[in-house]
């Protein structure tokens, strides 16, 4: 969806997306598994996961939780804005595993717009589904400070 700075405000119950589609590959999973130090065997041992509770290995929780700024991306573009800067997450549930090599991507629906001295905090409850899955792997809700532009 593409909006204007000064339109924010009426997006409040607006639902977006859902986004395109990311791969979830084992490479994928094993650089983060490197990058964070968390090298679980049911994150990057191939055989030892296959006997292990999920039948194989699993994206980190915080993977996907990482993947937010590529799943939204494009979901909500603002006109107007300087920068768009992520302020956190509230309510974080892993929900479901990530088996190497599913896909996943998210919808948001716009929970609150708050204006501020800064720009105007965009609050989002985001779900990341799993491809040919039927719970999600992740649900939360966003924080997004969108900072306008200086007048031109």
């Amino acid at each position: 969806m593409r909006t204007t700075y000064g339109e924010l405000d009426g997006l409040v119950g607006t639902t977006l997306g859902p986004g395109d589609w990311v791969d979830v590959t084992q490479e994928r999973i094993d650089r983060f598994a490197e990058a964070t130090e968390d090298p679980q065997w049911i994150h990057v041992d191939a055989e030892r996961a296959a006997a292990g509770p999920f039948g194989g290995t699993v994206a980190h929780g915080y993977l996907t939780l990482s993947l937010l700024p590529r799943l939204m991306r494009g979901l909500l573009v603002v006109d107007g804005v300087a920068m768009v800067v992520n302020a956190g997450s509230d309510r974080v549930r892993f929900v479901a595993p990530v088996r190497s090599g599913k896909r996943v991507r998210a919808t948001a629906v716009v929970a609150a717009v708050t204006p501020g001295k800064r720009g105007t905090r965009v609050e989002s409850d985001v779900t990341v589904e799993i491809e040919g899955e039927p719970k999600p792997a992740l649900v939360a809700r966003t924080l997004a400070l969108h900072v306008p532009a200086a007048p031109s």
